[in-house]
C-alpha cells in the first residue's frame, strides 16, 4: 500500500501546475460549501435567538383556552391577574425574568396613510424588554405610567415617514369585538435589526394597551426567559399542571421545520457543486491515464493485476482529495469566520413568519465541517473510477506500442 502511494505521488508530481489546480478546484468548492453551510447555520441560529428575545421567550404561559392564532381578548382567553403569577414565576431560580404581555391586533392611521400592526402591551422596566430599551435610536423610551406615548419601530416610521413627537391615530380590537381609537403620541423609534419585526410590531406600556383593549387586570401570556435554555422542559413540567405552557420549540415550529428544508437543500447543493468540482478531478486521471498508457502497459506485463492498477489511481485521487479538502476546510473556515466577525448585511430580505436580522452571522460547526469532508473525499474517489477502469482494462501488448 506504501508504495502505491509513493508512485501515486510520484505521477501527480509529473505536472504540478495540473495536480495543483485540480487540487484548488476542490478546495474552492469544499471552502464554498463550508460558507454556506455557516451562512444557512447562522441565519437559523440568529433567526431563533431573535424569536426567543423577541417574540416567544424560552416559555410561555397562557390561558387553557387561548389561541394565539386569533389574538383573543375574551376574558376567559386571558390571564386573571398576571403581574401575581408572573411574580411567582420570576421568584423561580431558573428564570431570568418573567413578564405579563397583552397582544391584539390594531390599524396606525397616519394622516392618508394606514397599515396594520400588531399591538403589545409590556411592562417597559422589565429585563425581558431590554431588546426594545438598548434599541432606541431616538426620542424616549416609555415608562410605566405613560397613558398617551407608544414606541414605533424604526422600519415601520420609515416606512410612514413618522417621527419621534408625532402624532397618530391607533385602532384597536378590544374584548367585547369591538374597536377602539385613540390618538397617541410616538414617544420613540426602536431597532431590533430585524426589519420584518420592526415593521409590524408596537408597543403600549401594558396598563394603557389593557385600558384601550378592556382588558383591565388580564394579560394574554407571561413572556418567560431562563438562565439556561437547557432548562426548559424542566421549567415547562413544573408550571404545566394549571396553565397552558408552551416552549420556544413548539411556539417556532415554523422555523425548526424551515431549517429542515434548509438543511435538505443544502445536502442537494453539496453534490452538485462537489459533483462539478469531481469532473476536474476525472478530466486530470484521465489525461494522466492517456500520457502512461506505455508506463501502465509494462506494469501490465511485468504482472500487476488490473485491480492494483485501479488501486493506484484512487491512491491518487485520494492525494488530491486530501490536498484538495485540507486546503478548502482552511479557506472556509477563514472566510466564516472574517464574515461572522462583521456579518452579512442582507437588509430586509426575509421570510414570512421567520425573525430574520439584517445582517447574518456565519456559525461553521464542527458536524458541518465532518460531514462536509467525508462527503468530498468519497466523491472524489468516486470521481477515480472511470480512469482507474480505463487503466486497468488496457491490454499489454497494446499499451506498449502505443506511442507514449
Amino acid at each position: 500500500m506504501i508504495q502505491l502511494y509513493k508512485m501515486a505521488w510520484r505521477d501527480l508530481g509529473r505536472n504540478r501546475r495540473r495536480t495543483f489546480f485540480s487540487m484548488l478546484a476542490l478546495a474552492f468548492g469544499v471552502a464554498l460549501l463550508l460558507f454556506m453551510a455557516s451562512f444557512v447555520a447562522g441565519e437559523m441560529r440568529g433567526a431563533l435567538q431573535s424569536a426567543i428575545k423577541l417574540q416567544s421567550g424560552h416559555l410561555q404561559v397562557r390561558a387553557a383556552s387561548y389561541n394565539e392564532d386569533k389574538t383573543s381578548l375574551k376574558w376567559e382567553d386571558l390571564i386573571e391577574n398576571p403581574d401575581a403569577l408572573a411574580a411567582q414565576i420570576a421568584a423561580r431560580p431558573e428564570v431570568q425574568a418573567a413578564t405579563p404581555r397583552l397582544y391584539a391586533t390594531g390599524i396606525v392611521v397616519a394622516g392618508d396613510t394606514s397599515t396594520g400592526v400588531r399591538v403589545i402591551g409590556i411592562d417597559p422596566a422589565s429585563a425581558a424588554s431590554a431588546p426594545f430599551r438598548d434599541g432606541m435610536v431616538s426620542g424616549d423610551y416609555l415608562t410605566t405610567d405613560d397613558r398617551g406615548g407608544l414606541l414605533m419601530g424604526k422600519t415601520l416610521a420609515g416606512k410612514l415617514k413618522l417621527a419621534p413627537g408625532d402624532t397618530i391615530n391607533l385602532l384597536v380590537n378590544t374584548s367585547n369585538g369591538d374597536v377602539d381609537q385613540q390618538s397617541f403620541v410616538i414617544r420613540g423609534l426602536y431597532s431590533t435589526g430585524t426589519p420584518g419585526y420592526d415593521e409590524s410590531t408596537i408597543f403600549l406600556p401594558l396598563a394603557k394597551a389593557q385600558a384601550i383593549a378592556r382588558a383591565e387586570k388580564h394579560a394574554s401570556v407571561i413572556f418567560i426567559l431562563l438562565k439556561d435554555q437547557d432548562q426548559t422542559d424542566a421549567v415547562a413540567a413544573a408550571l404545566a399542571p394549571a396553565y397552558q405552557v408552551k416552549t420556544y420549540i413548539q411556539l417556532n415550529a415554523l422555523l425548526s421545520e424551515w431549517e429542515q428544508f434548509a438543511n435538505a437543500y443544502m445536502y442537494l447543493f453539496y453534490l452538485i457543486v462537489l459533483g462539478i468540482t469531481a469532473t476536474v478531478i476525472i478530466n486530470t486521471l484521465v489525461m494522466s491515464v492517456f500520457e502512461r498508457t506505455r508506463e501502465i502497459g509494462i506494469l501490465a506485463a511485468m504482472g500487476m493485476k488490473g485491480g492494483r492498477i485501479m488501486a493506484m489511481f484512487f491512491a491518487e485521487s485520494s492525494l488530491l482529495a486530501v490536498g484538495g479538502i485540507a486546503i478548502g476546510v482552511v479557506l472556509g473556515s477563514l472566510l466564516s469566520a472574517y464574515v461572522q466577525r462583521y456579518g452579512f448585511f442582507i437588509g430586509e430580505m426575509g421570510i414570512t413568519g421567520i425573525l430574520i436580522g439584517e445582517r447574518v452571522y456565519p456559525y461553521l460547526t464542527l458536524n458541518d465541517i465532518v460531514t462536509l469532508t467525508i462527503m468530498a473525499f468519497v466523491i472524489t474517489l468516486l470521481a477515480a473510477l472511470y480512469p482507474a477502469w480505463l487503466a486497468a482494462k488496457m491490454e499489454p501488448v497494446e499499451a506498449l506500442h502505443s506511442g507514449k
